[in-house]
């Protein structure tokens, strides 16, 4: 089960609002051409928080290039490794090759990302460094460093990218998850504490700081986020980034102060016939039987989500699993759990029984799942099901997974745990004031997040 980077839990402080969904089969990217010249193309960091989603095997965090395309820089993951590359193809190729022997695979953390660059530095270790939540990375699979004095942002004017490549020309490496507090400084080579901090009740807990009091520089930048009109705006006051296939529905209130649930890549049901997520893998389909499972699994409390029906098959499914009963089976694995189905039936330790209405695409199904009772209760578009008479009598041991499914052909999902992935036409936050739901929370309910998670679970 993956690591759950508490991020901030009830420590206080500084608080992220909003991140940045960014979903690679959309070709989703934020780009500006600059009109200002560079303070200096030999002296810049790159920070940014970032939560992976679809593991593909290239994907972008930042780049630049120059107008002809001949230049260019890549901050990315390659290989699940985190690596910066600059080259020119007018000046001997790659210049800065470094890629961590680290792997950075956990779809259900943030990470701070700090690129720091002076190669005006003696000492070529120097010239270039990639921190990760606050520590040097220091163990390389490949390390070419630049010559003193390189200029590698190649030009003054360049064109910058956020979650995609410039590859000469041809837009690739698409990024697919969360980006969240991305700020370029020019002319300065920082270290983390500029952006963040750990935690000291919990001191192996990297934090975000306030960055607004930063000095940017002549062509600095900072995104936030946090105007869902205008993702690309610059917080700093500069002019905006422009989107590239993103709406305001890719703002998001997933951050690494406040980490929510999403579905987990790396576990399935029934994997011969897998999954296939989007939009921050809260978005699921799949062409035959099977489910997908949340990255956090809580063993106690109340918890609640929304999930809009998509394509129906012969069942949707949606309900909870306990963890530790997973097997290859279908959505009741082991024939453990309790789930919903769109033909109004109830299934629980997999026995079916008539519950409920029936639903269909677009109608948004709600659970409530009380883990300190043993209950569960279902709603279909804010009506409670079975006259609000809680299911009882289903396993719930161990780490437990709100979850969605189906079978027969094609079935979808677009899962809400607070952080929506479609438009909200009311607006609905649990009693903490976190998530964003289309009905109100039951009273006593919670929303799937790492706040959450540390008052509760």
């Amino acid at each position: 089960m993956p690591l759950i980077i508490p991020a901030n839990t009830l420590s206080g402080g500084y608080e992220v609002a909003n991140s940045c969904r960014f979903n690679d089969g959309d070709s989703a990217y934020l780009e500006k051409n600059f009109s200002s010249t560079q303070d200096s193309r030999r002296k810049f960091t790159v920070s940014a928080w970032v939560k992976r989603s679809d593991l593909i095997t290239s994907t972008n965090i930042w780049g630049s290039s120059e107008g002809s395309g001949e230049g260019y820089n890549s901050l990315k993951f390659e290989n699940h490794k985190l690596q910066y590359l600059s080259g020119n193809t007018t000046n001997s190729g790659t210049q800065v090759n470094l890629e961590t022997n680290r792997l950075f695979r956990d779809v259900s953390a943030w990470y701070h990302i700090v690129l720091a660059v002076d190669t005006s530095q003696g000492t070529d270790t120097n010239r270039i460094k990639l921190y990760v939540n606050g520590t040097q990375e220091t163990s390389f699979n490949t390390s070419t460093y630049p010559s003193q004095d390189t200029d590698l942002l190649t030009s003054t004017t360049p064109q910058m990218t956020i979650g995609m490549r410039d590859l000469r020309g041809t837009n690739a490496q698409f990024f697919d998850g969360y980006i969240s507090e991305f700020c370029f400084i020019d002319n300065q080579q920082l270290t983390p504490s500029s952006f963040g901090e750990f935690d000291e009740d919990s001191p192996t807990i990297w934090k975000p700081i306030d960055v607004s009091g930063l000095t940017f520089g002549n062509n600095g930048f900072y995104l936030d986020f946090e105007d869902s009109s205008n993702l690309g705006n610059d917080a700093n006051g500069g002019t905006d980034f422009t989107e590239v296939n993103l709406t305001a529905t890719d703002q998001a209130t997933d951050t690494p102060t406040n980490n929510f649930a999403t579905f987990n890549p790396l576990i399935d049901f029934y994997p011969t016939y897998s999954s296939t997520l989007s939009n921050g893998n809260l978005s699921t389909t799949r062409n035959d039987n099977g489910g997908s499972l949340a990255t956090i699994m809580p063993s106690q409390g109340k918890w609640y989500m929304e999930a809009k029906c998509g394509t129906v098959a012969t069942y949707n499914r949606l309900g909870v699993v306990p963890y530790d009963k997973i097997t290859d089976n279908e959505f009741n694995p082991d024939n453990k759990g309790v789930s919903y189905q769109s033909d109004g039936d109830k299934v629980v330790d997999s026995t079916a029984s008539t519950y409920g209405s029936t639903y269909t695409t677009g109608d948004i199904i709600g659970i409530a799942l009380n883990l300190d009772d043993g209950e569960i209760t279902f709603y279909k578009n804010g009506v409670a099901q079975n006259s609000g008479t809680a299911i009882t009598g289903f396993t719930y041991d161990g780490a437990n997974s709100l979850t969605v499914g189906g079978s027969g052909s094609t079935w979808s999902w677009d899962c809400n745990f607070g952080s929506p992935p479609y438009a909200i036409s009311s607006g609905n936050a649990d009693a903490n004031g976190y998530g964003n739901f289309e009905y109100s929370v039951p009273s006593g309910y919670y929303s799937l997040c790492t706040k959450n998670l540390a008052e509760f679970g």
